[in-house]
């Protein structure tokens, strides 16, 4: 039998904001691959080669694949905040 972990307020808190966080970062992956600003930032323009890759629409899709990952951990730890509840 394992033995039941007590857990503080800041275990709680600390979930809490690693959820937000982690939607927040994963909205800004799914949206922003797909905005003007992808092609006029510094990675974009850092070496020429490399900007087709960055320009190419895979690529773009596997960062807003990235982003769904996230937003998907988020709901996931969303509902591991039960184990907060003591049952």
């Amino acid at each position: 039998m394992t033995p039941h972990m007590e857990y503080r307020w800041y275990h709680k808190v600390a979930a809490v904001v690693f959820a937000i966080f982690v939607f927040d970062l994963g909205l800004f992956l799914l949206i922003f691959p797909w905005m003007e600003g992808w092609e006029h930032n510094f990675f974009a323009t850092w070496r020429e080669p490399l900007r087709a890759l960055w320009m190419n629409s895979y690529f773009r899709g596997t960062v807003s694949g990235v982003g769904l990952v996230n937003i998907f951990l988020s709901f996931v730890e969303v509902a591991r905040l039960r184990r907060f509840s003591g049952s």
